[in-house]
């Protein structure tokens, strides 16, 4: 069996930031490996050490800067990566789920893997629908939101629990091939050790274009468009008590007076 990870490398912001119009300058962000896609990977690699799946491949949509942060992925226990990249997805300021859909339903189609694992949502645009919209596409089955895989995967057949609304979980069974969307919290991720950073340089990065996939550039021109981009007010400000313990209770006593939480 072959196991297929979607990773994406994201962008994070510290404290102080500046926004120009619909971007944060470069100088303001630092990048990472997605959280969520970290713990899809790790489930991934423990079912391979628990010979369940043969081989695990990673797939990204990126440029050649984020090699780097991709490269965790193989130094954690991937044994190969897939990097797509193009010409026509450097003028694409927001790539939508439709787009990732094409892109990746067609890397599937070349791969043929027995599971696909990815990340419940990526740390950057938030969508939390590439996987369902990938199942969708390809004829998959699925699970999303999955807190739990069981893995004695026995006759085809992966038994998972999954998150529900309002803190309801449910267990269920779901036919390979399938997409499982991956919650965190589920395991503990690895660090990536330096036997790992090691090997990841010598383990199979492959870059690949549109073309090389088949797909056109018009399958992923943008329905999204991002019309700005803003820090959101303030709803309400923090009161701050000084003093010794006595004046602060003081304090506080009189706050919850006046807003009538007291009498």
């Amino acid at each position: 069996m072959k196991a297929l990870v979607t990773v994406k490398e994201v962008a994070t912001v510290g404290e102080e930031f500046e926004i120009d119009e619909t971007e944060i300058p470069p100088k303001y962000l630092e990048t990472e490996l997605n959280e969520w896609d970290s713990f899809a990977l790790e489930e991934a690699v423990q079912l391979r050490e628990a010979d369940i799946i043969e081989e695990v491949v990673t797939v990204t949509i990126g440029p050649e800067s984020c090699e780097d942060t991709i490269r965790q992925a193989l130094a954690k226990g991937a044994d190969r990566g897939i990097r797509i990249w193009d010409e026509a997805l450097e003028d694409v300021p927001l790539l939508d789920v439709n787009a990732k859909t094409e892109i990746l339903s067609a890397v599937v189609e070349s791969e043929n893997p027995d599971l696909i694992l990815s990340g419940v949502q990526a740390g950057d645009d938030g969508f939390g629908a590439t996987g369902v919209s990938l199942a969708r596409e390809i004829g998959f089955q699925w699970g999303a939101v999955v807190n739990h895989l069981h893995h004695e995967i026995e006759d085809g057949v992966a038994a998972v629990r999954r998150e529900l609304e309002g803190g309801i979980e449910e267990e269920t069974e779901i036919e390979l091939p399938a997409i499982l969307t991956i919650q965190s919290g589920i395991n503990e991720p690895r660090y990536a050790s330096m036997r790992g950073i090691r090997q990841a340089r010598q383990k199979e990065l492959a870059a690949m274009t549109l073309a090389d996939l088949g797909v056109t550039s018009d399958a992923v021109t943008p329905e999204l468009r991002l019309t700005d981009m803003y820090e959101p007010e303030t709803e309400s400000a923090a009161t701050v008590f000084e003093g010794d313990a006595d004046e602060t209770a003081g304090q506080l006593a009189d706050l919850l007076e006046n807003k009538g939480v007291v009498q």
